[in-house]
């Protein structure tokens, strides 16, 4: 299966650098607007079977041009929303996007125990992300877009490629709209063929050891 993780389009909460994690969410802005509106040119050349968004709504009014587009339904799954920031959650403080960001990536790594303040753990947030790839990977579709958020999808690609190590992750951040496409299955594994447009080498190149990019969630 060809897997496509899309970060949602700009939010309010994005310009003021905030944890905005619970559900319903920020909407978009107007530049978070025009960003939705031009996935369907962008993703012009992908043959796209089923379409996917989290429970924010943010996810969904992103989604909607490519369904329009597509004559898509968007099949809105609680899985895939944004890592749950818990105690931090509106905090935009430098301290608390360290924390957030530091607690998902040790997740990817394997300390899958360790607990967001007052959030989910590891085991949960994978657990949730992979029961919906899970779900379309079983309905047999060769090409599915997942509308999500940047953190999750980072930490979910960090665990999940063979070829993302969370340096990568951590260096790497996924900007509005950014795509990361990733081919394999639940049962074979999955490698990342694409990340923010650029090609991702068949090892992880391990570029960075910290988590980057903090103020990029959501």
């Amino acid at each position: 299966m060809r897997l496509l993780l899309i970060r949602h389009g700009q939010t309010p909460s994005n310009l003021k650098f905030l944890l905005d994690t619970a559900v319903p969410g920020a909407a978009l802005t107007e530049l978070g607007e025009r960003q939705a509106a031009a996935l369907p040119e962008a993703l012009a050349g992908e043959d796209i079977d089923a379409l996917y968004a989290s429970t924010l709504i943010r996810t969904q009014l992103t989604a909607a041009p490519l369904a329009d587009a597509r004559g898509l339904e968007v099949l809105v799954r609680d899985g895939i929303r944004e890592v749950a920031a818990g105690d931090l959650e509106m905090r935009g403080d430098a301290e608390s996007a360290h924390t957030y960001m530091t607690t998902l990536f040790a997740w990817a790594d394997g300390d899958t125990q360790r607990r967001m303040p007052g959030g989910e753990n590891g085991v949960e947030a994978l657990g949730r992300f992979d029961a919906v790839v899970a779900e379309a990977a079983d309905s047999g579709v060769g090409t599915v877009v997942m509308v999500s958020h940047g953190a999750v999808i980072r930490m979910w690609a960090a665990a999940r490629a063979d070829n993302v190590d969370v340096p990568f992750a951590a260096e790497h951040r996924l900007d509005n709209t950014g795509v990361v496409v990733l081919e394999g299955s639940p049962a074979d594994g999955w490698k990342a063929v694409s990340w923010a447009g650029a090609v991702v080498a068949a090892a992880g190149p391990g570029t960075g050891s910290g988590p980057a990019g903090e103020a990029l969630h959501g």
